[in-house]
């Protein structure tokens, strides 16, 4: 799962660099603000998350003294020098990290489903590529 969590780590810079370039569209008029603050919260939290974890199991993997390769064809250079300490708080940040990114994911996914399926609002609709973010169903 290391070579897969590298792999993760760098997509999250690349859609950090697209995010930058291509802004997200407005957030749909009906959604009141307290929810547009929210889903910023999660999003921010989870783009930290995605990019922390895969930190995280890349320093534990430093300080185990472990050889790192990615899938096998390269060797990837250690953050750190052996260090139990630093080990034992690496663990504890990717492990911990799992668990809240998994929560956050899955109150994320139940938002948008709950958007998309009980109030009808374009939530979902309006990240799809070539549809109008200005559109809205009618109320």
């Amino acid at each position: 799962h290391k070579s897969i969590g590298l792999s993760v780590l760098a997509l999250v810079i690349v859609r950090l660099i697209w995010r930058l370039w291509d802004r997200r569209p407005p957030y749909p008029r009906a959604i009141p603000l307290w929810q547009q603050r929210l889903s910023s919260l999660t999003h921010g939290l989870m783009y930290l998350l995605m990019f922390g974890m895969p930190l995280s199991g890349w320093l534990y993997n430093s300080a185990s003294n472990f050889p790192l390769r990615w899938f096998g064809l390269f060797s990837v250079p250690s953050l750190s020098g052996p260090d139990r300490e630093l080990k034992h708080l690496a663990h504890e940040m990717h492990e911990t990290g799992f668990y809240v990114l998994a929560a956050l994911f899955t109150v994320h996914v139940g938002a948008a489903l709950h958007h998309h399926y009980f109030k009808r609002d374009a939530t979902l609709t309006r990240m799809l590529p070539g549809k109008s973010s200005s559109k809205e169903p009618a109320e």
